[in-house]
């Protein structure tokens, strides 16, 4: 509801300041006799009045005249040349260029009851210079304060997972909430970006304590699961060496190789395991009789 509202009263500003525009055609007698005083001193100073009548706006620039203090009809003049009557026009240059500001750090208390430091910046262009003039005082200036407010009101509906996750679904909340509120104003909000989010110092210690120690558990989870499929992996060589014989004792050489590169003072020399067999199966027997 309060968006159409906003809407329909968009609507009847723009048809007041065009019934504006055409009455300003109708200057009153008061009007019409200045306006011919004036003609008559722009021809009597010719070509000298031309320094003050002839004016420049660029390419980026609009000139918004009031003559008597209405809006001249057809709206904004430029780009190029446009002529004024110096006694009886003034007018506003209006830079259309995109223009981008940033937003102080603002101290926000989050929903999750956390202070946080947060700036931003803001791009924005004046997309319809005869409103910025008549709808707004300092349209530049009025922008910057809603952007600080959109910005706390925004993140003070966030939890702190969110702002710091979250940055980009913010920008976006922020920029369409700024555009809604100043299209009355003529000015068009292209973008809005995050840039910092700045944590109190305890809480980055915390944050960090508890991330050193997610880190050290998931060591261990992966530490614990390698032992688990190496232990598995020998179990399965052992049973293999264990169905050949010939593979145990190529397993003494190659560790007999290796214990001999090491240039050791001492070698130890494994006995066959079909020896020690025969010594077990004895013992084993005498421990029977016993």
């Amino acid at each position: 509801m309060a968006t159409v509202s906003q809407r329909d009263e968009c609507k009847t500003s723009g048809t007041e300041d065009q019934l504006r525009m055409e009455e300003g055609g109708s200057l009153g007698c008061c009007g019409f006799i200045l306006y011919v005083l004036s003609l008559l001193a722009i021809v009597v100073t010719f070509p000298f009045s031309l320094c003050l009548c002839i004016k420049v706006v660029q390419e980026y620039e609009r000139a918004v005249i009031f003559r008597l203090g209405r809006i001249l009809s057809g709206g904004a003049k430029g780009p190029g040349l446009f002529f004024i009557i110096p006694c009886m026009d003034s007018y506003t240059k209006v830079d259309l260029r995109t223009v981008s500001f940033d937003v102080p750090p603002q101290e926000v208390l989050t929903r999750d009851s956390v202070t946080v430091a947060v700036d931003a910046v803001v791009y924005y262009r004046v997309q319809n210079a005869t409103m910025s003039i008549t709808n707004v005082e300092d349209a530049n200036r009025s922008t910057r304060l809603l952007a600080a407010t959109t910005l706390r009101n925004v993140l003070g509906t966030k939890n702190l997972a969110e702002i710091l996750s979250d940055r980009e679904a913010i920008s976006h909340l922020m920029q369409s909430s700024l555009d809604e509120a100043t299209d009355p104003w003529g000015v068009k909000v292209e973008r809005v970006e995050v840039k910092d989010v700045r944590l109190p110092v305890q809480l980055q210690r915390a944050m960090a304590a508890e991330a050193e120690a997610a880190r050290e558990a998931r060591a261990k989870v992966i530490a614990a699961e390698g032992e688990q499929k190496a232990s598995r992996a020998l179990k399965e060589a052992a049973e293999i060496i264990t169905e050949s014989p010939a593979a145990l004792q190529l397993r003494y050489l190659q560790t007999l190789n290796s214990i001999s590169a090491e240039k050791n003072s001492t070698i130890i020399f494994p006995l066959p395991i079909d020896l020690m067999q025969g010594f077990m199966q004895r013992g084993g027997g005498g421990g029977s009789r016993l």
